[in-house]
């Protein structure tokens, strides 16, 4: 991998950021992962662990264990610099596993989705047109931030791309399915956000009671949006009519 190829630099005494440019798509990802599953196997001295964004890594690190590892002649942050370049010329020639697809159900509309009749105006076209580009399509689990499980998808149909609301509401029913621009997501918990909500989830994305895995998705996974009835919607959930 060429020097041109990235940049590292630092974000504070503990943490240290690679970028791989500044443009959203699956071949910078790829290099995103590479790089953050190299270091999970190989982690340095002092490695607290690494946060995965659409175009970085950021990587945190114990500035005194990192000391006490290097010695007293190179500062914690050069050690750390050093290591990464080391780490970007190992992590490219490997090979990630093959991602895993995750089937979400959805319910569109009616009260689980109050925004889909506005995306299908702005859109002119009917709802159920909406529902199946958006259910039809395979999104990549670019990064998980915002708050506990939710997941930045992209492939998002143009289509059907549509801004976010000028007014955020001030709480989201948690497993909400919403667009904003090019990107479509799930919110796992009750939060306040302005995406336009076009359906529900009916599985949880974040159980934190589950301390192995308490997320449903991870960075490289794929999506798929399966819609399901209302009715379909109350038995998964254990509503009673």
């Amino acid at each position: 991998m060429n020097e041109t190829d990235f940049a590292i630099e630092s974000m504070g005494e503990a943490a240290v950021a690679v970028s791989f440019g500044h443009v959203i798509s699956p071949d910078i990802h790829q290099k995103v992962r590479l790089l953050g599953a190299y270091l999970d196997r190989h982690p340095f001295a002092g490695f607290t662990e690494v946060i995965l964004s659409y175009t970085a890594v950021t990587v945190i690190y114990d500035p005194y264990a990192v000391h006490l590892a290097c010695g007293q002649n190179v500062p914690p942050v050069q050690f750390v610099k050093d290591t990464l370049f080391q780490a970007l010329a190992a992590a490219h020639t490997d090979v990630l596993p093959p991602p895993a697809v995750v089937t979400i159900p959805v319910c569109y509309g009616g009260e689980y989705g109050p925004d889909l009749a506005l995306v299908s105006q702005q859109h002119d076209m009917a709802p159920e047109e909406v529902i199946e580009i958006h259910s039809s399509g395979e999104y990549l689990v670019y990064m998980i931030g915002f708050c506990p499980g939710f997941p930045y998808l992209g492939g998002l149909d143009e289509r059907i791309a549509t801004p976010r609301r000028r007014s955020p509401r001030l709480e989201i029913p948690a497993r909400s399915v919403g667009i904003a621009g090019m990107q479509t997501g799930v919110y796992p918990l009750a939060t306040p956000g302005g995406w336009q909500l076009i359906g529900r989830a009916a599985v949880d994305l974040f159980t934190p009671e589950h301390t192995e895995a308490p997320t449903l998705l991870h960075a490289g996974d794929i999506v798929r949006f399966t819609p399901i009835s209302p009715e379909e919607y109350a038995a998964i959930r254990g509503i009673q009519p």
